[in-house]
């Protein structure tokens, strides 16, 4: 995985008219890799802070970002100036339903929240006309085919609400399991239970905005795969039970 200033550099070199050969002996980075980052979708430009709206609740926002950039997205109304804001929550926990509507309301009192239920979950939804400057990763595509970067007023927020961050990534794209095994020790078979927290999602950046929140509250990780972050040490269990918990 390649930070942010790596592929900025690398496509920088590219667009000086560089070959990827070129750029790829400079820089240590395969071809296919610079290539794939050409072929993704750029952001929408940046956008200042949202202070024709500004933000109700830090501690919720940080929060519905997390929930925003594992199952939501936005989509303008097709016959008006306001856009939709839609999280996906399954049916399974009622009471993540229940956080992101109220997280919703916190980040803008008074708007309004409903429900569009589908096939084994539902679409929390608002209308408003601020959620793009709000969520200004907002973009054409899947976010996993298009850069993904905070903008500072963001990164402030997540800073100071590390931990809510975290929860709304695990409360969208994560779980908390319980793995087990069995040894034998003095000639009897025991069965050895313990808990791990996993996080997937097909965005690297995304992974990386997780990772680097993890290692900033001391939460030791692994890298089971390019899509998968485990964590399973059991000092950092701890601390994620105490700031996220399982959903319910």
């Amino acid at each position: 995985m390649y930070d942010m200033s790596t592929r900025k550099r690398a496509l920088s070199l590219v667009g000086q008219g560089r070959s990827l050969n070129s750029v790829s002996k400079e820089t240590g980075i395969s071809r296919a890799a610079i290539r794939s980052w050409q072929e993704r979708v750029e952001p929408l430009p940046r956008m200042a802070a949202p202070d024709s709206r500004p933000v109700a609740n830090q501690s919720a926002y940080a929060y519905l970002l997390g929930l925003y950039l594992g199952d939501g997205c936005i989509s303008p109304h097709p016959r008006g100036t306001g856009y939709y804001l839609r999280i996906a929550c399954a049916d399974a926990w009622p009471g993540l339903i229940q956080q992101c509507r109220e997280a919703i309301t916190s980040v803008s009192p008074g708007i309004g929240v409903y429900t569009i239920q589908k096939q084994g979950c539902v679409m929390i939804t608002s209308y408003g006309r601020h959620w793009p400057c709000l969520f200004p990763q907002h973009g054409p595509g899947k976010k996993h085919d298009r850069l993904i970067a905070l903008e500072p007023w963001q990164e402030e927020i997540v800073d100071a609400h590390p931990w809510e961050f975290i929860r709304g990534l695990i409360h969208s794209d994560g779980c908390r399991i319980t793995n087990w095994t069995e040894k034998v020790i003095g000639g009897e078979r025991k069965r050895y239970e313990y808990p791990r927290y996993f996080f997937t999602n097909k965005s690297p950046d995304i992974i990386r905005l997780y990772t680097d929140t993890l290692d900033a509250v001391g939460v030791g990780w692994k890298q089971a795969n390019s899509q998968n972050i485990s964590v399973a040490r059991r000092s950092s269990v701890a601390l994620m039970d105490t700031h996220v918990g399982p959903k319910y």
